[in-house]
């Protein structure tokens, strides 16, 4: 069975062809994935371009202006009409949606309604989704992925915050977390590097890219996760600013006289590694600044390791112990450096890093496992190269593909 995954982010789409060696039938288990086709299309809407076979040099597509544009120039420029089925990521699930769903109208009416909740994310989504249908007609079967879902089984004690019952039923108000497909990825690299069953397993998986997000996974499943209602709760990332006093909101409002809607995307756009830094989101440039003696780099970079060496921590506790922290996403697959700083100090919990490994670990093969500590430690580290579309894939059977009892 041939599958299209389409992987849309805020503005970008990573796509992938992938050939499942068997037919669509329910007594079918998952089989090994062959990819075929595989890319991004990045910097949609300002200068697009497009990127084939991961690795392969950028070329500029100028015509794409949205994720509609993005589908439309992938299926003018590549055979694409043998695909038997399509995936699609969606961020946000609401409550509603906790496992992968077959598209309907029924269905796009509900994920319409829930653009409210990831106004930045979910429309991307829909966009690529009315793309590919309109390109491959009714027959073809498309699947919906929420990120959300891999967090919708979170104890209540995790995933309730502490407001009027009323209000976070009547509004929907919950912990909903994010990364979902990230972080069960990092959860399946260390299983298959390890060979170890997910069952009985601890994990710690920090997602570190532009968005940052940490995970407590037992037993494959979310226990606790750092995002929260809105992927702006948690971890310093890229422009956001992760954890803040509420109370900021209101406070900045009224001595910059402006409403709380801007201090919310001063906190989404202007602030994280940006906003501390005064200088880019990029954690490359900022360790370049710190190495020359900028300060406001050095603090950039210590303030995003405290926040990430905290929630390793807090997970500890919630998980009373781990089997190991697990590294993922585009900083924490290339960022020796980064590793090194939020690690430091927790020898006490047998979490140490063994130099050499660590600094010669980039980027893993999609989907595969590096250890970088010692093979003494006692709370081994890895780093796994964060594979979202062969979970999507995944996914995908799992729904069209259901295994008999």
């Amino acid at each position: 069975m041939r599958l299209l995954v389409l992987n849309s982010g805020s503005s970008s789409l990573k796509f992938r062809v992938v050939e499942s060696g068997r037919p669509l039938r329910s007594d079918a288990a998952p089989p090994d994935l062959t990819t075929i086709l595989s890319g991004s299309i990045t910097r949609i809407g300002h200068d697009a371009a497009i990127r084939w076979n991961t690795r392969g040099e950028a070329t500029a597509a100028p015509t794409v202006r949205n994720h509609y544009d993005a589908v439309r120039y992938l299926f003018d420029h590549a055979d694409l009409q043998t695909v038997e089925a399509v995936g699609h990521r969606v961020v946000h699930g609401g409550r509603r949606f906790i496992e992968p769903v077959r598209l309907d109208a029924v269905v796009m009416r509900e994920l319409e309604a829930l653009t409210v909740l990831a106004p930045l994310h979910n429309p991307p989504s829909l966009m690529a989704i009315h793309a590919a249908r309109s390109l491959l007609g009714e027959k073809i079967p498309m699947v919906a992925v929420f990120d959300t879902a891999f967090h919708a089984q979170m104890p209540a004690d995790a995933a309730t915050y502490a407001i009027p019952h009323d209000l976070s039923s009547r509004h929907g108000i919950r912990r909903y977390g994010f990364h979902g497909l990230a972080h069960a990825s990092l959860a399946a690299g260390y299983a298959a590097a390890t060979r170890r069953s997910l069952e009985g397993t601890r994990l710690i998986t920090l997602q570190l890219g532009n968005g940052c997000s940490a995970t407590a996974v037992r037993d494959g499943r979310s226990v606790d996760t750092s995002m929260g209602m809105t992927p702006l709760e948690g971890l310093v990332m890229g422009t956001r600013s992760g954890d803040v006093d509420p109370a900021i909101v209101t406070y900045i409002a009224r001595c910059e006289t402006v409403d709380a809607e801007t201090v919310l995307r001063w906190l989404n756009e202007r602030s994280g590694l940006l906003g501390l830094s005064g200088l880019s989101n990029d954690v490359r440039e900022i360790l370049q600044a710190e190495r020359r003696g900028d300060a406001q780099a050095a603090l950039a970079v210590d303030v995003f390791c405290h926040r990430a060496r905290h929630y390793i921590g807090a997970y500890l506790a919630a998980l009373s112990g781990a089997d190991a922290v697990v590294f993922g996403g585009g900083i924490g697959e290339h960022a020796a450096a980064i590793r090194e700083r939020i690690c430091a100090g927790m020898e006490w919990c047998g979490l140490r890093l063994d130099p050499i490994r660590n600094s010669e670990t980039v980027a893993p093969e999609a989907g595969t496992a590096a250890c970088i500590s010692p093979p003494d430690a006692g709370l081994p580290v890895y780093v796994v190269a964060v594979d979202e579309e062969a979970v999507i894939a995944g996914e995908i059977l799992r729904c069209l593909c259901p295994p008999t009892a």
